[in-house]
């Protein structure tokens, strides 16, 4: 490479002295509105960071001397939404449950803002349209562990099962393997005869009389003696090819093995009572409450 300072004979304009295979580079200078506009975004920034939140530090960050903030914002908004439905939501409140199914005004706007609430809120577990997962109730069947009815599923989402709350619903599926109150071939023979119920097919050897009395003394107590369930303690129909945690026999012994004991939390504390409601008149709606 050589640097020769001189004059190109095309442009006109003085090369820099680089000179690669022949090309030489022009001193072409960046024009002077480019540079201007440089240094102001470079001066913005400055005044940016001094005046709103912009560097983060150990545990916050730089709140900037207007002390500006998106959340405020959003929360200010908010507010204000809740004004504009103010009136209606207290409506929302104060009415009982099953009149708000009777006022087509009531129950448009417990379906939307119930539909919203769910969304943010129950989603996760149970799916958007709430077709749950394993392990995670459907709440689009007439299969209820609690109750399908309006009131049994407000208490549900008010309390939640296994929560904690002192009003929570409560029951849980047993240990009888890791407790030892069964051994494993009385499991095999018991989940193969929970199987039966549903009319599902039985593993070869399968003795139906010795499911039916192992059943009859250690799972018909909650799930009752023909296998349909028992709402008041949270016991499942077994009858009804409705499977939380899948009917498989390996699943089924797992459940007998180790029992079962999912969690929904409480959201009283958490969404305020015609919220609550929303999603009670919303979860009921979808279609299969009762």
């Amino acid at each position: 490479m050589t640097e020769t300072h001189d004059i190109d004979k095309v442009s006109g304009r003085s090369t820099t002295g680089h000179e690669w295979d022949g090309i030489k580079e022009l001193n072409t200078p960046l024009p002077r509105w480019w540079i201007i506009t440089f240094y102001l975004t470079i001066v913005w920034a400055i005044g940016y960071w001094v005046f709103y939140p912009a560097w983060p530090l150990l545990w916050s960050h730089t709140s900037g001397i207007l002390n500006y903030s998106s959340r405020a914002d959003v929360a200010v908004e908010l507010a204000n939404l809740e004004k504009i439905r103010g009136d209606k939501m207290v409506a929302l409140g104060a009415a009982p449950l099953a009149e708000i199914e009777k006022d087509p005004a009531l129950l448009a706007l417990a379906r939307a803002r119930g539909k919203a609430a769910f969304g943010d809120n129950c989603a996760p577990c149970h799916g958007s349209g709430g077709a749950g997962a394993r392990g995670f109730p459907n709440l689009n069947d007439d299969d209820w562990l609690w109750g399908g009815k309006l009131d049994q599923i407000e208490q549900t989402i008010q309390y939640g099962a296994r929560s904690g709350h002192s009003k929570t619903r409560e029951g849980a599926m047993l240990a009888f393997g890791k407790e030892g109150v069964l051994k494993p071939a009385e499991i095999a023979t018991v989940a193969n005869y929970v199987r039966s119920l549903s009319g599902l097919s039985t593993g070869p050897g399968f003795n139906a009389v010795a499911g039916s009395k192992i059943f009859a003394d250690n799972c018909a107590s909650c799930h009752g003696d023909a296998g349909k369930g028992n709402q008041e303690l949270g016991a499942p129909n077994l009858t009804d090819k409705i499977w939380l945690y899948g009917s498989d026999e390996a699943a089924i012994v797992e459940t007998v093995t180790n029992g079962r004991g999912g969690v929904m939390p409480a959201w009283v504390g958490r969404l305020d009572a015609p919220t609550i409601k929303a999603l009670a008149v919303y979860v009921h709606s979808l279609g299969g409450g009762q």
